[in-house]
């Protein structure tokens, strides 16, 4: 499903192009998280100090992926815009522009990662152990970035141009690369040496390679967005578009997962079992959010396009439709880690203190899930509808006076320990949905703009006559 999409007319056809959306999405997601599961599951066998180090890794790692994901935000949002208003060439120049920043970006993250692995480590306050382990990891996974950046990005272009399927595609091939790869390398076969830590990251770096290649062949695969050379080299006015629209969504994720540094931080001083069993609750639990996801990219397409077309009823309409099958589906799998996250855990360690403290952070997951479901797909449209600042100060003031401050106050403070932890959580969540509700129900939620000015490459607009006064300016 490319371009345009042909709108249905009734609640029926809606849920049924949403679902479309959605699932290829969902199954990416899914084949995503099982990417992280599976090395998880395969370093939890050499020990808990190596997930440790793993997960310290990754929550670093996702400042990175918070600068990544907001260039295919933007990118996302302004191709189904322009799409929407059908504007083919704004959206294909507006892609590569977008490979272009994300080429850039992977770079300097490549280079900090070399030459700053242990200062940024160190800064969860881990031990030497896990600090090593981690350091070693780190590198070998964040030195090449520009193929994490490639992988973000050129999955958000597709997406934006409403092909869901080609990332699920590729998302299942690199995955069963992986995990076959995680096996060897971890293990070692036949030939190939034990490598342990060391291998998990080698099979991430080959497995992400494999998927930008595959990506980049599916974006020029697309007629849309068909690369024209004459279209890569360097556009001011195109990178600062994509700047400005993903400012917003980055500060929201650096926000998050600085929030999310500090609070690790407690959980880390709670012992090295502890910060374990908390990643891999969060290792489990995570599989709860493909779904939100896979509905969030839905709206967010689907609410583009329409702001695009300049048809703001029906924007709202997607994104009330999304937020309610999102929801039903979510409340189940809530239902699932709530009676299953002890067995889940069993999984990972035969520690039964662990397996505890798994099974009462994945409970207490499972109660918050409805929340979790209206806070990522009204996200989504808010983001659709060009509207990304008011999700990133919202995040901002939940998780540091809201979770972080829990996080402290009933995890250290009370003597809660994990569980008081993932109370903290899912108190941010609940708190940030009601808001978005909130704003949503008052129609605060769109960042609509005024006519475009005939001297710039002008930005999305409120109706469908004024985007397509861009094409002449382009």
């Amino acid at each position: 499903m490319e371009g345009e999409i042909d709108m249905p007319q009734t609640n029926k056809g809606r849920l049924k192009i949403i679902t479309v959306l959605a699932i290829p999405a969902v199954i990416e997601n899914f084949f995503q998280t099982i990417l992280g599961f599976v090395d998880t599951y395969f370093v939890s066998k050499i020990g808990l100090a190596e997930v440790s180090a793993v997960g310290v890794t990754n929550a670093v790692l996702a400042i990175y992926f918070a600068l990544f994901m907001a260039i295919g935000v933007a990118a996302n949002v302004r191709i189904a815009n322009f799409l929407g208003a059908n504007l083919p060439e704004k959206a294909r120049h507006i892609s590569q522009q977008s490979i272009v920043l994300a080429t850039i970006l992977g770079i300097l993250t490549g280079i900090i990662t070399w030459i700053f692995a242990e200062p940024l480590l160190k800064l969860m306050g881990i031990e030497a152990e896990v600090l090593e382990a981690g350091a070693l990891y780190f590198r070998i996974v964040g030195i090449p970035s520009i193929v994490m950046s490639f992988m973000f990005v050129l999955s958000a272009i597709l997406r934006g141009a409403g092909d869901t399927k080609s990332p699920m595609k590729v998302s299942i091939v690199i995955n069963i690369v992986n995990a076959i790869l995680d096996y060897v390398l971890i293990f070692g076969f036949l030939f190939i040496p034990e490598m342990g830590i060391v291998g998990a990251g080698i099979a991430t770096v080959i497995s992400r390679l494999i998927g930008s290649i595959a990506l980049f062949y599916y974006v020029n695969k697309t007629e849309t967005l068909t690369f024209r050379r004459d279209y890569w080299s360097i556009d001011k006015t195109h990178l600062m578009e994509l700047t400005t629209l993903g400012a917003p969504a980055a500060g929201e994720r650096l926000v998050m997962r600085a929030g999310q540094i500090v609070y690790f931080g407690f959980v880390v001083a709670l012992g090295t079992n502890a910060f374990a069993a908390h990643q891999i609750a969060g290792n489990v639990e995570v599989f709860s959010y493909m779904i939100g996801y896979g509905f969030a990219t839905a709206a967010t397409i689907l609410v583009g396009q329409q702001i695009g077309a300049g048809n703001l009823k029906e924007a709202k309409h997607y994104a009330r439709l999304s937020t309610y099958l999102t929801v039903g589906a979510m409340t189940l799998l809530g239902a699932l880690l709530f009676f299953l996250g002890d067995w889940a855990g069993s999984l990972f360690t035969e520690e039964q203190q662990v397996i505890d403290d798994i099974g009462t952070a994945l409970k207490i997951s499972g109660i918050f899930q409805p929340f979790l479901a209206v806070l990522m797909v009204l996200t989504g449209a808010f983001q659709g509808a060009n509207n990304t600042k008011f999700p990133m100060y919202l995040t901002g003031f939940g998780m540091w006076a809201v979770r972080t401050v829990l996080v402290y106050l009933l995890g250290i403070k009370l003597g809660w320990g994990l569980a008081g932890v993932w109370i903290a959580i899912g108190a941010d969540i609940a708190f940030r949905a009601i808001v978005l509700v909130i704003q949503f129900k008052r129609g605060k939620w769109m960042a609509l703009e005024k006519a475009p000015d005939p001297e710039s490459h002008c930005h999305p607009q409120t109706t469908k006559e004024n985007m397509s006064a861009c094409a002449n300016n382009y």
